[in-house]
């Protein structure tokens, strides 16, 4: 590709570099000049403008961004993803429904790295998406990128993106309860954590803090997955809810979590079906490490104690205000 200046008079069928103020008229960057324009110039007193020119083997920003996108989603159905409109050498991608982004983190690093003009940018690998957020941005810096490098990141990035959505359609919920009534707010905020993924819970099940009762009532969940919260912290793989869970019939994969607030997760079996024991911090809305592993699951990504120890950079995530032991107290 060709940029600098050149003489008015020889600009046309150039792209305009930047933007120019001429007899009232703003002749945005980016425009393909034609010989209207150039009058305009002219007669404006602009002699010389800024442009560029591409040449033989140059794909314009907008084709190049456009047949980017296509590859990294190559069936916008199938992954649950939308193109967006293609302008000043961008395409952005949503999500047409709610669900956790799945991302090829090294075709999109080896498409990065083909060529400096070519850039794609995501959202974080597995993050939650809501129907009509934006997953990903195709950006093309220049006016004009070589063809041999628009192919090469074509099939570099082919099929890189997607969004899992959720595949358990019902989730069993189960709180045990101790001598103080039990407040309705930490069933809420698991309900509302399900259904924004396009799930649904069933109605809350209650039982008394022990392992023989939390024990019968996961036998009669029906759910396609089983969410605990205890009365009190899990603290050992011996507590009353894995104990609950092998009593049951089912199994405990893996006790703790390298995320916080997050800690005391545990990760079991029944039935074929996942058991996630839940922390405390649960009953408040704001994100924790439950949310990881629950949002996974309900779209059908399995999590492996291996994912769960794996989770730690990125997991000292915002202290929740209730916290009964603050991080960093204040000191009197």
């Amino acid at each position: 590709m060709e940029f600098g200046p050149v003489p008015t008079s020889s600009a046309l069928g150039a792209i305009l570099a930047h933007s120019v103020q001429a007899k009232g008229q703003r002749l945005r960057k980016g425009l393909v000049l034609e010989q209207s324009h150039l009058d305009t110039l002219v007669e404006a007193g602009k002699t010389e403008v800024t442009v560029a020119r591409l040449a033989a083997d140059d794909v314009h920003e907008d084709e190049a961004a456009l047949a980017l996108a296509q590859a990294l989603v190559p069936d916008e159905g199938a992954a649950y993803l939308r193109l967006g409109a293609v302008g000043t050498g961008r395409c952005n991608i949503f999500a047409t429904a709610p669900g956790v982004v799945q991302i090829d983190a090294d075709a999109i690093n080896a498409l990065n790295a083909i060529h400096p003009m070519i850039t794609v940018a995501t959202v974080p690998q597995m993050h939650r998406m809501e129907q009509g957020s934006m997953v990903a941005t195709v950006k093309i810096i220049s006016y004009a990128v070589p063809k041999d490098a628009v192919a090469r990141t074509r099939e570099v990035g082919k099929a890189a993106l997607r969004v899992a959505v959720a595949s358990a359609a019902r989730v069993s919920f189960i709180e045990t309860t101790l001598a103080s009534p039990v407040s309705p707010k930490g069933a809420k905020a698991i309900r509302d954590r399900v259904e924004a993924l396009g799930s649904r819970m069933d109605e809350p099940v209650r039982c008394t803090h022990d392992i023989s009762a939390l024990s019968d009532a996961l036998r009669r969940a029906t759910g396609d997955m089983v969410l605990i919260l205890t009365a009190s912290a899990t603290s050992d793989l011996r507590d009353i809810a894995p104990e609950a869970v092998r009593m049951a019939g089912g199994e405990v994969a893996h006790f703790g979590m390298p995320v916080d607030p997050g800690n005391l997760l545990f990760l079991g079996e029944l039935g074929g079906k996942p058991v996630i024991g839940l922390p405390g911090c649960a009953r408040s809305p704001a994100l924790n490490g439950a949310d990881w592993v629950l949002e996974r699951l309900i779209c059908g990504i399995p999590v492996s104690a291996k994912d769960i120890m794996g989770m730690g950079v990125g997991g000292l995530l915002k202290e929740i205000p209730s916290r009964p032991q603050p991080r960093n107290p204040k000191r009197s």
